[in-house]
């Protein structure tokens, strides 16, 4: 049996799946992932991106935040690829209880899915620092400069930047998904960036599946590890 064929044996089997996913998911719609040769923190800045993307420097330097922001972190023209598809299908089926998502893009949402728990907020909702009005991400993306509200005030995306913590309601119900999940399938991350990478500590389950082009921490608990393309397996063990 090849693995995708034994990852369809665990999911035809289960209808209590949690999936817990990073940038690897989005690589497929063409938005570059972070810590890979070519990835955003590879590539030459005036500072290093972990800096441009703090909330000290988002504070201190706001208006070259957002032009690095508006360059790097924005995608726009970025539609749902075959591995968001197949996870809204899953839950559609009522086998997918929760998606836990480190990427900040939407595209889990624009696929379709309903249960989205996004550990780094999202690019698509943006709050006036001061009277805390929401604004879509056109408003970011069609301003100059810094983007005000009409009340003066400085609108921020609804991400989590460096120094700034993770929501505590946000982590307990990802925390909670993991925990009673029967199976927990982990893909498009190397499982090194934390807390949340820490989460999966909190399975208790025996089907952990792995979906990564590259090693991580985890392999020795995985029952299943696939280093193929996230959103061909998740297509081939949907049919």
């Amino acid at each position: 049996m090849n693995l995708n064929s034994r990852l369809k044996k665990i999911i035809d089997a289960s209808d209590n799946i949690v999936f817990f996913g990073g940038a690897g998911v989005s690589t497929e719609s063409g938005i570059p992932d972070f810590r890979s040769f070519d990835g955003l923190y590879n590539e030459k800045y005036k500072y290093p991106p972990e800096t441009m993307l703090s909330r000290s420097f988002f504070m201190q330097q706001t208006e070259e935040f957002f032009k690095f922001y508006r360059e790097k972190m924005l995608h726009p023209t970025a539609r749902p690829n075959k591995a968001h598809i197949a996870l809204a299908e899953l839950e559609a089926n009522g086998k997918l209880k929760a998606i836990i998502t480190q990427n900040v893009d939407g595209l889990h949402t624009e696929a379709g899915s309903k249960n989205v728990i996004e550990l780094h907020g999202s690019a698509l909702r943006n709050l006036c620092m001061k009277c805390k009005e929401c604004y879509p991400v056109e408003k970011i993306i069609n301003s100059d400069g810094v983007p005000l509200c009409h009340c003066g005030g400085i609108i921020k995306p609804d991400v989590v930047l460096y120094e700034e913590s993770l929501d505590p309601y946000v982590m307990v119900s990802a925390a909670d998904a993991i925990y009673e999940a029967d199976v927990l399938i982990v893909g498009g991350t190397s499982l090194n960036v934390y807390p949340a990478a820490g989460m999966i500590t909190g399975y208790r389950g025996k089907k952990l599946v792995l979906i990564n082009k590259s090693e991580t921490s985890y392999d020795h608990r995985a029952k299943l590890i696939i280093r193929e393309s996230i959103g061909e397996t998740l297509e081939s063990a949907l049919r």
